[in-house]
């Protein structure tokens, strides 16, 4: 399953202030004190906030819509999308909870803003919001030539926004151990890279790869590395092969890095 990622979120507010709002969205427009059986104080205030979290892809593949609403500046309950119900945070939240989820009307209405307001909004925004694919590269090193150990280095670089998962696959399956992270890093000329190291002892026919997730790319894409010519052992692990890639591409000439040392294009 696809990992939710807030890359994107759009939220709208509302107050007792003004409970009939025009300008809010749909659900919060309905939301006003009288819909709250509370026991009125002196004062008090209640709010309300709608919000859209999109997961990578565009257009995204999953969205999610949530109405957070609150007593005081605490917050009693909200709406669900991925749930399609309401949910109580605090015991003061339970009646409106039990009460709106008997109704089937409000239910759509509040679960019809995936599409009416974020999805909507969402090709609005992308419009205007800048979006970089990184370019995504591999380079192998040994510290120490008598080591079977390999170091297997993945720079992603060039990319936009600055938020991205970078994961290591070890023959299809994600490598947890020996694995080191980079920092997020500015380039200069408002894109980013970051760096992900592995640490590893192939044996023939080990395939690495270096799997990238960003918001501008629809799917995710990586990066092959294998030992399927010959053992590195034998070849001071300057032969690795690049077994294929999939919607990725390769960058050029650098130095330094997060981690230090050089890579170079393969």
């Amino acid at each position: 399953m696809a990992r939710e990622t807030p890359s994107a979120s759009l939220c709208f507010y509302v107050s007792s202030c003004n409970p009939h709002a025009e300008e809010a969205p749909l659900p919060l427009r309905a939301f006003h004190p009288s819909l709250l059986r509370l026991t009125p104080a002196a004062q008090f205030l209640m709010q309300g906030t709608a919000e859209c979290r999109f997961g990578r892809g565009s257009p995204p593949r999953r969205v999610r819509f949530l109405a957070h609403y609150f007593y005081n500046q605490q917050e009693i309950l909200h709406f669900d999308s991925d749930l399609g119900a309401f949910l109580a945070v605090l015991e003061l939240g339970l009646p409106e909870a039990r009460s709106w989820n008997s109704r089937k009307d409000l239910l759509e209405m509040y679960q019809a803003e995936v599409d009416l307001f974020c999805r909507k909004n969402h090709e609005a925004v992308r419009a205007i919001v800048r979006q970089v694919q990184p370019t995504v590269t591999i380079s192998p090193s040994r510290n120490d030539p008598l080591s079977p150990r390999t170091l297997l280095l993945c720079t992603a670089a060039g990319f936009y926004p600055p938020e991205i998962e970078v994961r290591w696959l070890k023959n299809g399956r994600r490598a947890t151990e020996g694995v080191f992270y980079g920092e997020v890093l500015q380039n200069g000329d408002w894109t980013y890279q970051t760096q992900m190291m592995l640490e590893d002892t192939p044996q023939r026919g080990d395939v690495y790869a270096c799997q990238v997730e960003h918001a501008s790319l629809e799917t995710p894409i990586a990066v092959q590395w294998g030992t399927a010519l010959l053992p590195l052992s034998l070849c001071g692990g300057n032969c690795g092969w690049i077994g294929g890639r999939k919607g990725g591409a390769y960058g050029g000439q650098g130095e330094g890095g997060i981690f230090g040392g050089s890579h170079g294009q393969y």
